[in-house]
């Protein structure tokens, strides 16, 4: 008897960026690293990257003509399922390029999205995905109504042709967006009953990109089982755990990871979420040394956290992954300014410790080094507050120091 092939076919794809003046092209080929790791924690296998250098985006299909012309004989040659683009798209963009490629169109915001809705778990982060979805398919419905047919009105009081589908379910969508955004506000007042149930203890709170490692250094932190996979955005609901360290007690809350690009709507869809980072008394922004872009994308999650904080909070940067950071030695005559991808580690943790002080330390989450170091500024850093917080219970940590 044969052997059956069980091999799985993913859907196939292509990837569509742009090279501008604002975006780089070092930047454009960094976004399409991560749109091709979207892709496939999405389940879909990029097979082509098409990439243009433009002034600006073309207003009606996002390329120039040719290239979309070059694209379409790609696809109907490789017989592709679907073209994702680096940038979201107007619903214009949207509307002309799936009639030209006939194919299912995403955009970068639509991807994301997509993961979102295969990752979420509990009802809380179901209903917030659900309604950062309808919210972005509100204004692009008519792509899925090309005919527009109007339904006639039964009955002699009818009047006229009666309205479009498309102005059906627009109002449709509306409402159910109404009832989700009652359904949150429900949610956000249980989550807040239960911050106020936890006491009096300090809360800290783990920020960073997607995939830098946060849950692995939660299950350390805490020794508990929080979901950990090298996949972005593999964490979506908070997590809060009572971790001690000495004698030392305090709550650390997993949150969702950050990202390049991040819609506007999911940002407004997970306050019940982010509030849990507002309510902290201490941020632990982990950081990935081994990206080679892990600068900027500090940038985009400090960016995120002025956006959704009315005032600044006490930080450790948590420098993770220095078991796989490698660095390429500078020819002697090099008189290029140095980058992140020829600095070595020890030049790296120089300059932070300068700019940081003793705010910052470089561990391995996977391997477990530096643990020690990163729990004993913990320790320090969550005293501090408690103290200054409930000064008469300074007596305990003279007892036990």
């Amino acid at each position: 008897m044969q052997k059956q092939d069980t091999q799985i076919m993913f859907p196939q794809a292509v990837l569509v960026g742009l090279i501008t003046p604002e975006q780089s092209e070092r930047q454009t080929q960094e976004y399409i690293e991560e749109l091709k790791f979207l892709s496939h924690t999405a389940g879909i296998t990029p097979q082509k990257v098409f990439i243009q250098r433009v002034e600006y985006p073309n207003t009606n299909t996002f390329v120039g003509p040719g290239k979309l012309d070059e694209i379409c004989n790609y696809i109907i040659d490789k017989e592709i399922d679907f073209a994702i683009f680096d940038d979201e798209l107007s619903p214009k963009q949207l509307r002309n390029i799936e009639r030209i490629l006939k194919i299912k169109i995403l955009d970068r915001t639509n991807l994301i999205l997509d993961i979102f809705a295969q990752r979420a778990q509990t009802a809380s982060a179901k209903t917030q995905v659900e309604l950062a979805t309808l919210q972005y398919m509100l204004p692009r419905l008519s792509r899925l109504w090309g005919h527009l047919d109007r339904q006639r009105g039964g009955g002699i009081t009818s009047r006229g042709m009666g309205e479009k589908q498309i102005e059906a379910d627009q109002r449709i969508i509306r409402q159910r967006i109404t009832l989700l955004k009652q359904q949150l506000k429900d949610i956000d007042r249980q989550m807040a009953t239960q911050r106020n149930n936890r006491g009096k203890l300090v809360r800290a709170a783990l920020v960073g990109y997607t995939n830098v490692g946060k849950s692995t250094l939660m299950n350390i932190l805490s020794k508990s089982e929080v979901f950990a996979e090298n996949k972005l955005f593999a964490t979506l609901d908070t997590t809060v755990r009572k971790v001690i360290i000495e004698n030392l007690p305090f709550l650390l809350t997993d949150t969702v990871g950050f990202i390049r690009k991040l819609p506007h709507n999911l940002i407004e869809s997970f306050k019940s979420t982010l509030d849990e980072v507002r309510q902290a008394d201490l941020l632990l922004h982990v950081v990935d040394i081994s990206h080679p872009a892990f600068e900027e994308q500090m940038l985009v999650v400090n960016q995120t956290l002025k956006d959704i904080l009315n005032e600044e909070k006490p930080e450790i940067v948590i420098f993770n992954k220095i078991d796989a950071f490698s660095f390429i030695q500078k020819e002697e005559d090099d008189l290029t300014p140095p980058t992140a991808e020829n600095i070595s580690l020890e030049e790296l943790k120089r300059t932070y410790f300068n700019r940081l002080h003793d705010n910052c330390v470089f561990v391995s989450a996977t391997e477990k080094n530096n643990i020690d170091e990163l729990k004993n500024i913990l320790y320090q850093k969550v005293k501090e507050i408690h103290v200054e917080r409930y000064p008469y219970n300074d007596f305990l940590f003279q007892k036990f120091d």
